[in-house]
């Protein structure tokens, strides 16, 4: 059996992953931005980033309940399968019907916002991308009486959820207000990254290594 990896390990993977969200503009930070840019001033982009950061938050935390859940009834070892195979799926489906983001035109608050970006975040598979690192923390090994491990579960899973959020949240912020203050959507448009196939990239890989845990 393989170790579980080390709680150090496994806090910075999560960050990093979360990281990894908010650099994806799909995930929030060019919605902000437009938004900025459609009113003219700051503060629509500092308005629109909490939203962002509870919707991605929110599509963490449902897919960790869901693993959870089905985790009561399936063992690890048979759960990693459909998980893996769901992750290849969806970067597989976004290497075919990739799209661009468009401007222009929108009309949106907070709890609108809010959903859209739990929708986009579910779609894209964010939470799937953190459950094999969540099911392979120490705090899901090490615990195994039915009450505790329920304990342990609900402890790690709202950790992992604050942690992947902030991570989120804090790379969103940072790139929304480099490209509103500084940048400008502008040359986005003339020097576009299709982070899109970066992402369907992630999350193959994902799918696979998470066939490679036991």
């Amino acid at each position: 059996m393989a170790p579980v990896p080390d709680a150090a390990n496994a806090w910075v993977a999560l960050a990093l992953l979360g990281a990894f969200h908010g650099i994806n503009p799909g995930m929030g930070w060019l919605f902000a931005v437009a938004l900025g840019m459609q009113e003219n001033r700051a503060a629509a982009v500092w308005r629109a980033l909490l939203p962002l950061g509870v919707g991605h938050a929110c599509a963490i935390a449902l897919a960790i309940t869901l693993a959870f859940a089905a985790g009561a009834v399936i063992p690890a070892s048979t759960l990693k399968w459909p998980i893996a195979a769901f992750l290849v799926f969806l970067g597989i489906r976004r290497l075919l019907r990739h799209r661009h983001p468009r401007w222009g035109g929108m009309r949106i608050g907070p709890a609108g916002l809010t959903v859209w970006s739990f929708l986009v975040a579910t779609a894209h598979g964010a939470g799937l991308m953190v459950l094999p690192i969540w099911l392979h923390m120490p705090a899901q090994a090490d615990v195994h009486g039915s009450h505790m491990y329920v304990e342990a579960d609900v402890s790690s899973g709202l950790s992992v959820t604050l942690v992947h959020g902030a991570s989120y949240l804090l790379v969103t912020t940072v790139i929304a207000w480099i490209v509103f203050a500084k940048v400008g959507v502008g040359l986005l448009r003339r020097s576009w990254i299709n982070l899109d196939v970066i992402w369907a990239g992630a999350l193959i890989v994902t799918g696979g290594v998470t066939l490679l845990l036991r």
